[in-house]
């Protein structure tokens, strides 16, 4: 990107911004007139935290994929720009995870680490901070088929796990080109749900779990066309997140099976549709698990629900909504919902989160 460029994703950027923040177009023109010289001279600029938390809660609410924009504007912004090393960062970002968490009160928060430009700047190889780790043996895999290639990146970089369906994988943070570190989550910053079902007591058999919070990882942050490649951040689960694809995705935990056993479903045939009876008893134990342990989460209907309304308030505000809609829509009974019946347009927007290649 040349400076002139970039100077003017900045003054785009800033413009909207100071608009949204009830700024004046004299305040506006003068921070404008500061970021073009700064980057005139430097080849770069700094933002202010103002401009930080406001552009990372914009990147939220122009998230095509995520249907919880409702509540882009609660996000508690965390400025770490000023970490030096791995500790330092993984510091802060463990601070984030105990906020967050908040004892099962989720609390949606981003960890902003050095830009991309940054002498210290960062990347996490993580795809979420919390993630089970998987085990590739002779014939099947023990865990998270999804964490295989991690797993193993984590096992060369001197971590072992012990072997379990639901290991916990470290925190993996490299410097620029340095040899990444890796850390142990400590246990104030993880939260974990054991599954149960409230009218099957035989279905904590199935020793199912997951964790309170999806903390994605591995997303680059731009905001006025500076890139921050560490950026982890959180909302907190709809349900089918963790019934209708985590837990029964075929190349995942594939648990479907399992449940149908359980329940005596007849599985010698599709027109049973004991998929579909063994998707439902299983979202239903993740929305009755979380709940009865007093952790924050949502369902498909409910979040559909929300996203609508947040549609309004955006028209209301003169805004396009854009999305993706195979992403928006829920990975169960998407035809019951609000959402099935609209079309987006699928326009990215920044400020945005960006998916980044994976760095092993």
């Amino acid at each position: 990107m040349t400076r002139e460029q970039l100077a003017q994703k900045a003054a785009v950027f800033i413009g909207e911004a100071y608009y949204e923040l009830d700024k004046t177009e004299a305040e506006a023109k003068r921070r404008i007139e500061a970021v073009t010289e700064q980057i005139e001279r430097t080849g770069s600029y700094e933002h202010t935290y103002e401009e930080l938390k406001h552009g990372a809660k914009m990147a939220w609410r122009n998230n095509n994929r995520c249907i919880g924009r409702l509540f882009w504007q609660t996000l508690e912004v965390f400025d770490a720009r000023d970490v030096e090393d791995e500790l330092q960062a993984a510091e802060r970002i463990f601070a984030h995870m105990a906020f967050a968490t908040n004892k099962g009160k989720v609390r949606p928060a981003i960890t902003i680490l050095p830009a991309r430009s940054s002498k210290n700047s960062m990347r996490l190889w993580n795809h979420q901070l919390v993630r089970y780790a998987g085990y590739s043996t002779m014939d099947t895999v023990v865990g998270d088929s999804s964490s295989l290639a991690f797993t193993a990146a984590c096992e060369k970089l001197g971590w072992k796990g012990e072997g379990t369906r639901f290991d916990l994988l470290p925190l993996v943070i490299q410097k620029g080109d340095d040899q990444p570190k890796w850390f142990t989550l400590p246990a104030n910053a993880v939260l974990e749900v054991p599954l149960s079902h409230p009218t099957c007591n035989e279905f904590e058999q199935l020793g199912l779990q997951w964790y309170g919070v999806p903390f994605v990882a591995d997303m680059e942050l731009e905001i006025g066309g500076i890139c921050y490649a560490a950026a982890p951040f959180n909302g907190w689960y709809m349900g089918t997140e963790i019934g209708a694809r985590n837990l029964s995705d075929t190349d995942r935990y594939n648990e479907l099976p399992n449940v149908a056993k359980l329940f005596g479903f007849d599985t010698s045939t599709n027109t049973s549709l004991w998929k579909d009876r063994a998707l439902v008893e299983l979202n239903i134990a993740v929305l009755h698990s979380y709940k009865k342990h007093g952790v924050s989460i949502v369902d498909h209907h409910t979040a559909a629900e929300q996203f609508l309304r947040f549609e309004k308030q955006e028209q209301e505000k003169g805004r396009l909504v854009t999305g993706r809609w195979s992403w928006l829509i829920p990975p169960m009974s998407p035809a019951t919902t609000g959402i099935w019946h609209r079309s987006y347009k699928d326009i990215e927007r920044t400020p945005i989160y960006r998916s980044q290649p994976v760095p092993y």
